[in-house]
This record gives structure tokens, sequence and C-alpha cells, in this order.
């Protein structure tokens, strides 16, 4: 897909948001059960159920999914998808892409071991390696638009207010 391309897909549905500002507000929807065994949760994904239970940190055996790392592979994911719709709208021809994250936990926080220490991922890094001819001044500019326009990014940023409650 190229600039013109992207331009022409998004241009009516920008319209009608410009036009019926509701409309743009979309409810997103995540399910998990209890199905498996141990202490775990499935959850579906478009790829299918995904087991997550405790990573190896806390006293899982790296049998299943660790949603700390799944929470970075969302974050990828929207932050893929986000620098190649930017990059396409700016006309960058990115060849190939790598992108990693990294999030650093204390163990001891969601452990209950210690009250300092907080529950949750620290600072989170992504990196992007990008084979592209693209220069410095361009590069820098994907980035912050990736990272200003990438919705698991901004929620990360600014927390939401969150509710655990009974159904």
């Amino acid at each position: 897909m190229d600039a013109a391309q992207l331009r022409d897909l998004q241009a009516p549905i920008k319209q009608r948001y410009r036009d019926e500002p509701a409309s743009a507000c979309v409810t997103m929807h995540a399910e998990a059960t209890f199905a498996d065994p141990g202490v775990t949760a499935t959850v579906q994904t478009w790829a299918g159920p995904a087991r997550a239970g405790l990573h190896p940190s806390t006293g899982g055996d790296g049998s299943d999914a660790c949603s700390g790392d799944m929470l970075l592979q969302a974050l990828l994911a929207c932050a893929g998808v986000t620098m190649r719709s930017v990059a396409t709208a700016m006309g960058v021809e990115i060849r190939s892409a790598r992108l990693t994250a990294r999030g650093d936990m204390d163990a001891r926080g969601t452990l209950g071991v210690s009250k300092e220490a907080p529950v949750g991922l620290g600072a989170i890094t992504v990196d992007a390696e990008l084979d592209t001819d693209a220069d410095d001044a361009t590069l820098t500019k994907l980035g912050q638009l990736t990272e200003r326009y990438c919705v698991v990014a901004q929620t990360l940023a600014q927390p939401p207010h969150l509710t655990v409650r009974r159904a």
C-alpha cells in the first residue's frame, strides 16, 4: 500500500469521525477463562486461545505465556502497525524491520515480598531496527509519530482508571 491508497482508504472514515465524533468511539474487548488447570488464565486471541501462567520468576515453569511478555507483544503489535502506517503516509520505504520491547520487573512486588518494590513493569523500551534509506531526521520524525499515535504506547504512558469487579 502506498500513501495515496492509505489516504483513500482512511479519508471516508476520517470524514465520518469529523461529521459524527461519537462514531469514532469504540469499545475494545477481550475474554479469558479458567478453562485450563493450574494457576492459568486462557485468553482468546485472534490466533486462538493462549494460556497465560506464572512467569518463572514467580514460580512458573515457563510452559505458559507470561502476561508481562504478552503486554510487550501487544505494544510491539500496535507500534509496528502504527509505524508502518506512519511510514506509508510519509512515503518512507522500509524494506524490513525488527522491533523488540524490553521492560524490567521486580518480582518482589507481585509476590508481596516487599511493599517498597513496585508491582508491574518499570521503564519500557522499544527498539526498531529498520532497513531503509531514510535519513536520520525522517527516522526521528517516524519514531515520534509512532509513539504519539500508538494506542498501546499512549495507554501505558497515560494509564486509564482500571477497575476489577465482579460481574
